[in-house]
């Protein structure tokens, strides 16, 4: 799960790296609006990926980690089904 949100964080920076410098390595001397157009689109896409980077799936546990209290980690490892219920 780590791996495919670093692997798009990287390629969504890798874009937005991309959009910048072409727009003003290369599109700028065909296109000022559109170069500066690039780079607003290429403004966006930074929060965007630290969004999806940071972003949890259903089964990364980051609310309820072990607190040190053997008796609450058992009851919310019940109510998650990670284990079967007391007896």
């Amino acid at each position: 799960m780590l791996a495919r949100r670093r692997r798009a964080y990287l390629w969504m920076m890798g874009g937005c790296l991309a959009l910048f410098v072409s727009a003003w390595a290369v599109v700028r001397l065909w296109s000022v609006p559109a170069a500066v157009g690039m780079c607003v689109v290429a403004m966006v896409i930074p929060p965007v990926a630290a969004i999806v980077a940071n972003r949890r799936g259903p089964d990364d546990r980051w609310w309820d980690d072990p607190s040190g209290d053997p008796t609450s980690d058992e009851w919310w490892d019940e109510l998650d089904g990670k284990r079967r219920p007391r007896p």
